[in-house]
């Protein structure tokens, strides 16, 4: 009996959310159960999912770990920098139908950053946005998944 092995890709994928502030900020952290107010997301200049919001992040080069990876995507596609050791590993996902072009395994990081934190899309990212967690639009590959766990209270 022979064994078959699938081709797996290694990413790193990153969550960078800002906190409420103020008073208002309390309210609605208060009401939403959740410290976090926006999330950064980069519209994908590249297929799959070219033109939607998706979070930063990208394939870990050889001999680089998954946080390395995420430390280096950041600010390759945002312009944002966040010290490797500030990023705080969420989980792995890794369903084998999360990405159309094959079997990837991507880590997720979350990092906070201070409001007004600026940005600048690079690389593979068409524009850099924050969104407003109460508003945010959908999401490509399971990011959506990733944010809402990255987020839950």
């Amino acid at each position: 009996m022979s064994e078959t092995f699938e081709t797996i890709r290694y990413t790193a994928d990153v969550v960078v959310v800002t906190r409420h502030r103020g008073l208002r900020g309390l309210l609605r952290r208060i009401l939403r159960r959740t410290p976090y107010s926006h999330v950064l997301l980069i519209q994908r200049d590249w297929p799959p999912h070219q033109g939607e919001w998706a979070l930063p992040g990208g394939h870990a080069d050889k001999g680089e770990t998954s946080r390395q990876a995420a430390a280096r995507e950041l600010p390759e596609e945002t312009g944002v920098y966040v010290n490797a050791a500030r990023l705080h590993q969420i989980a792995v996902f890794d369903d084998p139908d999360r990405d159309p072009r094959g079997r990837y395994v991507t880590v997720a990081y979350l990092a906070v950053v201070p409001t007004g934190t600026p940005i600048e899309a690079g690389d593979d990212a068409r524009t850099a946005r924050w969104w407003p967690l109460d508003a945010l639009p959908d999401l490509a590959f399971d990011h959506a998944d990733i944010l809402a766990r990255a987020t839950a209270g």
